[in-house]
Formats: C-alpha cells, structure tokens, sequence
C-alpha cells in the first residue's frame, strides 16, 4: 500500500508539472475594435484582421503580428520594395564602377593619358576622312564648271549622275567629320567626370579647374 507521503508527493509533483505546462503555453493579445484588450489561448476573433502580440506564459511578448494588408497597401508596400531593390541595385553599382576607375589608374596622370590616346585614334581616322571630303571637293568644282556648259541644252545622264554622286558624298562625309566631333565632345566629357571622381574617391577632393589651350587636343576634321 503507497504511503500517506508518498502519494502527496507525487500529487505535488504532478501539480507542479501541470502548472509548468500552463506556464510554457502562449496567449494572443489585441486591441479590438473599440480599443478594448482582447486575449486568449488562441487568437481571438476579435483580433482577426487587427494586429496583435503573442505573450509566453510569463506575459512577455515574443512576436508581434501587423494585420493583413489591403490590396492597396500590398501594392504600395510591393512598390516601395521595388523602389528599394533599384536604389541598392544602383549602390551596388556605384560601387563596383568606383572599385573599377581605381583599379585602372595608378593615378590622375594615366587619365589624362587615356583621353589622349583615345583623341588621337579618332584623329587618325579623321584624317583619311578630311582627305576624302578635299578631293570630293576638288571634284564638285570640276562638276560645277561642266554643268556651266550644258546650261542651255540637255545634260547627259552620266554628267548628272557624277553630280548627284559627288554631292551625296560630300554630305555622307561632311555628316561623318559632324559625328567625328560628337564623339570628341564626349571622349573630353566621359575622362573630365572619370577624372573628376577619381580625384574624389583617391584624395576627397575634385580635381581644379586648369584653363587648357584649344591646341591641347587636335579635333577632328
């Protein structure tokens, strides 16, 4: 037969097993509608669709739950992520572009280097261009002079072709010397900015402004 101790102890200590399971279960808290505080085992209905707080057994809160979103508040949130997603894309790049420019100049000096190589490529091709524009030149003169000729009687049709020809060529090259220029423009303008922020991310400072000769840099014809 158990004894009279024996069986209050182990009521005691089912007691206490009993009450460390009360203890370890959660409760859910809200505020509903009316601000009033709404609590239970399990989540109330009056917290549906509200936000509200999971408490351990001890009454502190382990996690707080945001209501559902709306569907507009789920479009705003989607597109305020997007906008985050585009701004840490473009640090990132920013990044990697800056990492880049220092990486491919020792220093200041190998930039301008650079800009001077890349003047002098278009340069060369500039000069086979400027040659070709002269002799189409040369030949539109000859032309003008032998249209003079067949002023007054029917020009042949290999004399108006040569003319038609000649002044397509002295457009297609006189366009091609226009974009020659474009592209010297923005050669100057790309190593001025690579320039720039090399200064700033080297030493914390842009570069100053030095007046430079129109001479410096040959442009192309």
């Amino acid at each position: 037969m158990v004894s009279r101790k024996l069986l209050i102890a182990s009521l005691a200590l089912a007691g206490l097993a009993s009450s460390e399971v009360a203890v370890a279960r959660n409760s859910y808290c809200c505020n509903d509608a009316n601000g009033r505080l709404a609590c239970g085992d399990m989540l109330p209905a009056a917290c549906q669709k509200r936000p509200y707080r999971i408490l351990d057994g001890r009454g502190k809160v382990i996690k707080e739950v945001e209501a559902p979103l709306t569907a507009e508040q789920r479009t705003l949130r989607e597109a305020a992520d997007l906008r985050k997603q585009e701004e840490e894309k473009k640090v990132a790049e920013e990044k990697r572009r800056n990492q880049a420019l220092l990486a491919t100049y020792p220093n200041e000096k190998d930039i301008d280097a650079a800009r001077g190589r890349a003047l002098a490529d278009l340069d060369k091709s500039a000069e086979d261009n400027q040659k070709r524009f002269e002799q189409a030149q040369k030949t539109k003169k000859k032309l003008d002079a032998e249209k003079e000729f067949y002023l007054k009687k029917p020009m042949p049709a290999n004399v108006r072709k040569q003319i038609e020809e000649n002044d397509k060529d002295i457009k297609v090259l006189q366009e091609a010397a226009d974009k020659r220029k474009e592209q010297a423009d923005a050669i100057r303008t790309r190593f001025e900015a690579e320039k720039s922020r090399y200064m700033e991310l080297k030493y914390g400072k842009a570069p100053a402004a030095v007046a430079t000769p129109a001479a410096a840099d040959k442009r192309p014809r």
